[in-house]
């Protein structure tokens, strides 16, 4: 069989060779994650006589059959096939979206498999980078094809549906789940999450708001462009500051309690080829998820047409839905355990995440203010520690009100439209070069 020192094997869906010190430190998305995962049974895979060819095979029913979302895979060759075969595009646009579900999910699947190695603060920066990678690598090839409104349009409705609709249903499930027990969570983490949020949507909202009280556009050009690059500053600053605090000086204000320590630890020894055969099915699964993404952005805007949808109701509702719905969905599952902090973690650490360190700070009037009123209403939601149904109802009918707002929108994809001339500019020159 394969080595027992191998990190792969799981037992129900718990890595089982984690040190304590590692265990101990895994973040709410890694908890979250985990809710999704199942145990794969090595039966027939151990018969295999060839060593190689036998751990071959075991990290690949590992990686492929280890989670409850698998049934998800055949739609990555799908989109693939139905590409360059020249099938209506709208069907590659569903196809990828299918696809990168499982994909998101086993990215932080395999993070945590390399922490095995690296130890739990290499580890929490990994998960903190690829936590978002979905989303980050989508933005990517829409800003290459000039598609910016896609860009900002999924990295707000990333914070949107992590405040409303995920942090909204979980409160929901976990409080008619739970509805004779008092439910109560950390304020702590809650408190340095809204606090950050609410520095973001200053950074968010001076640029417009400048902007708004200016004389005329060429008047205001460049001190807005000025402005958000002090703002962007402040926010990378702040973020940095944010991961210093979450992973070496508070570090356990954030890690999640796990559900049970029963599983002894394994031997802890660091195999070379268990690191290496990880980073590699990493970057798979990256290559992946960059194929994908790329078929999404080539794609939104046949979908739109063919299925009378807005982009923006796209780029805001449907992409960080699938992208994030590996974490969502775990999220929920531990809320209706009465397990909130590890629900908040996922929700807040998400959005606070890509408000301060990923989003574009060039919005108009309306994605402010749905920004706005959303990041306060969460904050008044959390204020005092417990939770029930209704805090939940509230936060998801919030957004079924924004989302019918994009939904009605049906304001033309229009590449740089928004943007000024001296961030047209800066790139245009990142694209030539």
């Amino acid at each position: 069989m394969a080595s027992s020192r191998e990190p792969w094997l799981l037992e129900n869906g718990n890595l089982k060779g984690l040190s304590k010190e590692i265990r101990h430190g895994r973040t709410a998305h890694n908890m979250s994650s985990s809710s999704l995962r199942k145990k794969s049974h090595l039966t027939l895979v151990s018969k295999v006589p060839c060593r190689k060819l036998r751990q071959f095979l075991a990290n690949l029913q590992e990686v492929i059959l280890g989670t409850k979302l698998s049934v998800l895979f055949p739609a990555i060759p799908l989109a693939i096939v139905a590409d360059c075969y020249g099938f209506a595009r709208p069907w590659v646009f569903a196809l990828s979206l299918l696809g990168l579900t499982p994909l998101a999910e086993r990215v932080s699947f395999l993070t945590e498999q390399i922490a095995y190695y690296t130890g739990p603060t290499v580890g929490g920066l990994l998960n903190a980078t690829c936590g978002n990678a979905t989303e980050l690598i989508i933005a990517i090839f829409a800003l290459s094809q000039r598609k910016i409104d896609v860009v900002k349009y999924s990295l707000l409705g990333s914070v949107l549906s992590n405040l409303l609709l995920v942090l909204g249903t979980s409160l929901f499930c976990g409080g008619i789940a739970n509805l004779r027990l008092e439910q109560k969570f950390d304020r702590r983490q809650a408190d340095v999450n809204s606090l950050l949020l609410l520095l973001a949507l200053l950074c968010h909202s001076l640029p417009m708001l400048f902007r708004m009280s200016g004389a005329s556009d060429a008047v205001t050009v460049d001190p807005i462009l000025q402005l958000s690059r002090a703002s962007s500053i402040v926010m990378l600053i702040a973020y940095l500051s944010y991961l210093i605090f979450q992973l070496f000086t508070h570090r356990q204000l954030f890690e999640a309690q796990e559900e049970s320590d029963n599983d002894e630890n394994g031997g802890g020894g660091e195999e070379e080829p268990g690191f290496w055969s990880g980073f590699i099915w990493l970057v798979g699964m990256t290559a992946a998820i960059s194929l994908l993404s790329e078929y999404v952005v080539q794609t939104i805007e046949d979908a739109s047409d063919s299925w009378g949808i807005s982009v923006s109701f796209i780029s805001i509702i449907l992409l960080p839905i699938v992208g994030n719905a590996a974490e969502h969905a775990g999220a929920i599952i531990f809320a209706f355990k009465n397990k909130l902090n590890i629900s908040l973690g996922v929700a807040l650490g998400s959005a606070t995440q890509t408000s301060m360190f990923v989003m574009d700070l060039n919005f108009n009037l309306l994605e402010t203010g749905s920004l706005a009123l959303s990041i306060i209403v969460v904050a008044f939601t959390l204020q005092d520690g417990t939770s029930h149904y209704m805090k939940g109802l509230v936060l998801l009918l919030l957004y079924i009100v924004i989302g019918a707002c994009f939904y009605v929108s049906k304001t033309p994809l229009n590449q740089l439209s928004t943007i000024n001339s001296g961030t047209k500019a800066a790139i245009d020159r990142i694209f030539r070069a």
